[in-house]
């Protein structure tokens, strides 16, 4: 089937059958490579989440399932994609309701044309009850990849003078698992601060002779429901999401990047709507507001508020868009050094500690590299034009409380800084990368 328009109808039993007529594409959490133990109802939580959780979390993991079996490719523009999903949930007159609202979130994260269904869903099964590590709830949720901005807020909640646990969302990242594991292991070994871990899947079945498709623009809509999801059943008001505001509003560093070509997971209008859609599916129940603390932080900011941390703890997170371990397999590096989050992550240590010693795979601006150049590039020429309001605001809107002004002024903290970053690479001023 191409790809231009595609029929997906989540199956919430694995034997059911899809509908007749539409050439309809079955779906369901058995496409997701998780261990029975780790599956939504599954997981030990000190309550049970609201059905509009519920439907939350079986909403953003359709959404993510369509948007690996839909091959961008195969569409005019290899990109734009127009596709319907039929999802079961709880209350479907209201989700029906919301539409407008989800199909705009989705517009945003994905670029794609999204037409959606609503079935009735039947009740879900009990969650189990948290084995007693830590049976005081968690006053709030937060997003762990284990890269530097979701270890910096980990870091800092951690050492913060409270016996409260934190409660950590996760997904496995293929074959950097053990960087993750050291992360939370020096975290946990913090005194009277239990550290909880809530890991997920977030690799989808390969279909024979369907392929899988490379980008990845709702998994972070996948994220945040899922962290929802928790927090509503630890009855927690609060999800956090760190990333410095830079990469949160990820301009587009030439006019081909524009929309969802630059990943707008964090962005502030994807929040808005996100929060937006929380209240009105919560209908009146206590609703959870997702909060990203570092909005108004550059990444250097970010690494200065975790220092206590230490620089080679920070080293050991791994902040990069296209790792070549992911990529290679056999790559010992984690970051390949030329993609535009490593090079903000270089700079953001420089910055903070005099030195970066992590490893990558190439230094961009080095003589005879003859591949990777493309984002120094482009990020130099960014450098060198001014950016206003406007640029913010060109691709994506901004939430109508949001402060236009600060949020550029925050950009260009980070533009200050990566000029530096700029001049001591070609100065010959920053350690090789060892690749």
């Amino acid at each position: 089937m191409s790809g231009a328009y595609a029929r997906f109808v989540w199956l919430t039993h694995p034997n059911d059958s899809p509908p007749h007529g539409g050439d309809w594409r079955p779906i369901g959490d058995n496409d997701f490579a998780e261990r029975e133990s780790r599956e939504p109802d599954r997981r030990p939580y000190l309550g049970s989440p609201p059905e509009w959780a519920r439907d939350l979390q079986r909403v953003a993991r359709a959404v993510f399932a369509v948007d690996k079996r839909a091959i961008r490719e195969k569409t005019y523009d290899e990109w734009t994609r127009h596709l319907h999903l039929r999802v079961p949930v709880s209350a479907p007159d209201h989700w029906a309701a919301v539409r407008p609202v989800l199909t705009s979130l989705l517009s945003t994260t994905t670029g794609d044309a999204w037409e959606l269904e609503f079935t009735r869903s039947g009740p879900g099964p009990a969650i189990p009850q948290r084995l007693p590590i830590a049976p005081a709830r968690c006053p709030e949720v937060a997003l762990f990849s284990g890269g530097l901005d979701s270890f910096s807020w980990a870091w800092q909640r951690t050492v913060a003078p409270s016996a409260l646990p934190l409660h950590l969302v996760m997904f496995e990242e293929q074959r950097v698992t053990n960087e993750q594991n050291h992360l939370l292991e020096c975290m946990g070994n913090r005194p009277r601060k239990p550290v909880l871990q809530d890991t997920q899947s977030q690799t989808v079945h390969r279909v024979r002779g369907c392929g899988s498709e490379y980008s990845t623009r709702s998994r972070g809509l996948l994220y945040l429901a899922t962290a929802v999801h928790a927090a509503a059943a630890e009855s927690a008001n609060v999800v956090r999401v760190p990333e410095n505001g830079q990469l949160a509003l990820n301009p587009p560093l030439t006019a081909s990047r524009t929309g969802s070509l630059s990943t707008r997971s964090v962005h502030p209008w994807t929040l808005h709507q996100l929060n937006r859609l929380i209240e009105e599916i919560a209908e009146g129940e206590q609703p959870v507001r997702v909060e990203n603390p570092f909005a108004m932080m550059t990444k250097a900011e970010v690494c200065r508020a975790a220092a206590s941390a230490g620089q080679q703890l920070q080293e050991s997170t791994v902040s990069c868009g296209a790792s070549p371990r992911r990529r290679l397999g056999s790559s010992n590096a984690a970051h390949c050094g030329a993609c535009f989050p490593c090079l903000v992550r270089r700079s953001s240590l420089l910055h903070t500690f005099g030195d970066d010693r992590t490893e990558y795979l190439t230094d961009p601006w080095r003589n005879g590299i003859e591949s990777g150049t493309e984002h120094w590039s482009a990020l130099r020429r960014w450098l060198d034009r001014e950016f206003t309001e406007v640029d913010l605001v060109t691709d994506t809107p901004l939430p109508p409380d949001a402060d236009a002004a600060a949020l550029t002024g925050v950009v260009e903290k980070g533009r200050n800084e990566l000029r530096q970053f700029v001049e001591w690479a070609q100065a010959g001023e920053v350690r090789p990368g060892q690749g």
